[in-house]
């Protein structure tokens, strides 16, 4: 008898298993994410910066305000183009970084810090 409620609970166990993967959606291979925050000189999060990202192929230019926290979020990016981030906010930009197709993070992290435009 025991042995009977021990196997009953594995196949309920491994159908709700079942069930929960089946139901997941699936992550597109082709599709990525870049995310970071951007800083000021002094290290401190910098709240209404804008970050551009350009698609190098198409030159393309998507733009995000930054949030209270400094933070920035690009999706739906495809994985065989070449990226440039850049932020500015007021006098002051960072360097331009790329998110390179040989960079194979589904979910890439970018941090950008400003300094004065010279």
């Amino acid at each position: 008898m025991r042995l009977l409620a021990v196997a009953c609970a594995l196949v309920v166990g491994i159908g709700s298993l079942w069930a929960a993967q089946r139901g997941k959606p699936r992550e597109d291979p082709n599709v990525r994410s870049v995310q970071g925050a951007v800083y000021d000189a002094n290290d401190q999060p910098v709240e209404g910066a804008i970050v551009k990202l350009k698609n190098l192929k198409t030159l393309q230019v998507r733009s995000f305000v930054t949030q209270r926290d400094g933070t920035y979020y690009f999706h739906g990016l495809s994985t065989d183009v070449d990226y440039e981030l850049r932020a500015e906010h007021g006098e002051a930009a960072s360097d331009t970084k790329t998110l390179s197709v040989f960079d194979s993070r589904r979910k890439a992290v970018i941090n950008l810090k400003l300094a004065s435009k010279k």
